[in-house]
C-alpha cells in the first residue's frame, strides 16, 4: 500500500535519527485480512499485472529514489533556495540503500531481488517449489540468489538473513510452553488459493539436542544472519530469558556470534 517516495522520506529520516544503524526489510506482504485491501488506498494494478507485480514495481521506485539521484525540476521561485540542477528526495541518507532487505517467498523473487542489489530475507515460510524439506528448499533459495548477485555484478558482499522458532528448554517454563514437540516437523499449506507453502519447523529440545539438529540445518549454514522469532505474548522477561538461553547453551558449540 506505500506510496513508495513517502516510504523513502520516513525511511530517510528513521535512519538519520537512528545514526545509520536501519536494516530495512520491506515484501510484497502476507495474505490480507480484506480483499483487494490496496484499492482503499488508492492503488490498482496497470491492466494485465497483478497485485505482486505493483508491489515489486513500488519497491523499485523506493529503491531508485533511495540513490539520492536529481529527478525533479526545481522551482523557478521556490520559497527556499534550492542547489543547483535537478532535486532528489529528502532526507537522505547515504548507504541506506545498501542496508534494504526483501522478504522473498519464492526462488525467483530472491533473484529479482539479488539483481536488484536488495539483501535477502528468508523467513520461517516459502512456496514449496520441490517438496523437499524446509531447510533444503531455503538452502537452495540462498544459493540462486548468490548466483544471481554474482551474476548481476555488484561490487559489495550481499547480506542473508533467515528466521527460525528456536528454544533451548532449561528450565520448568521452558518445558511447559514447549517442550511437547507439537511443532517439530514442516508443515504445508496454503497461503493463497492455488498457492501451496511450506512452513518451517520450530526447534525446541535440550541444549546438547538443538545444537545437534541446528547444525543439520543447511538454510542456517548457508545465512549469515539468523532471526530469533520470539513469543511477544509472553512478555519482555520471558523473552530475554529465551535469547539468552540460546546465547549461553546454544550458540557458542555452533560457533554463532
Amino acid at each position: 500500500y506505500e506510496n513508495p517516495l513517502y516510504m523513502a522520506e520516513d525511511a530517510g529520516a528513521a535512519d538519520i535519527i537512528a545514526g545509520g544503524r536501519l536494516q530495512l526489510g520491506i515484501s510484497r506482504g502476507s495474505p490480507e485480512q480484506v480483499i483487494d485491501g490496496w484499492r482503499h488506498f488508492g492503488y490498482a494494478p496497470p491492466e494485465g499485472q497483478s497485485d505482486a507485480d505493483m508491489a515489486r514495481h513500488h519497491a523499485e521506485v523506493f529503491l531508485e529514489t533511495l540513490r539520492g539521484e536529481g529527478f525533479a525540476q526545481p522551482n523557478p521561485r521556490p520559497m527556499f533556495p534550492n542547489p543547483p540542477g535537478l532535486l532528489r528526495l529528502e532526507p537522505h541518507s547515504e548507504g541506506l540503500r545498501e542496508r534494504i532487505w526483501w522478504g522473498a517467498a519464492t526462488n525467483a523473487t530472491s533473484e529479482w531481488a539479488a539483481r536488484l542489489g536488495m539483501n535477502l530475507q528468508s523467513s520461517t515460510l516459502k512456496f514449496d517449489e520441490s517438496g523437499k524439506p524446509f531447510h533444503i528448499q531455503q538452502a537452495e533459495q540462498i544459493r540462486i540468489y548468490r548466483e544471481a548477485w554474482k551474476a548481476a555484478g555488484h561490487k559489495r558482499e550481499p547480506r542473508v538473513s533467515v528466521s527460525r522458532s528456536i528454544f533451548a528448554l532449561v528450565d520448568d517454563r521452558d518445558r511447559a510452553y514447549f517442550g511437547r514437540g507439537n511443532e517439530s516437523r514442516d508443515q504445508i499449506g496454503f497461503i493463497e488459493e492455488n498457492t501451496k507453502a511450506i512452513f518451517g519447523r520450530s526447534y525446541a529440545a535440550e541444549p546438547d539436542v538443538l545444537i545437534k539438529e541446528l547444525a543439520q540445518d543447511e538454510a542456517i549454514a548457508e545465512a549469515d544472519t539468523l532471526l530469533l522469532t520470539v513469543p511477544n505474548q509472553l512478555g519482555v522477561d520471558y523473552n530475554a530469558h529465551v535469547i539468552e538461553a540460546i546465547l549461553t547453551h546454544v550458540a557458542p558449540a555452533l560457533g554463532w556470534r
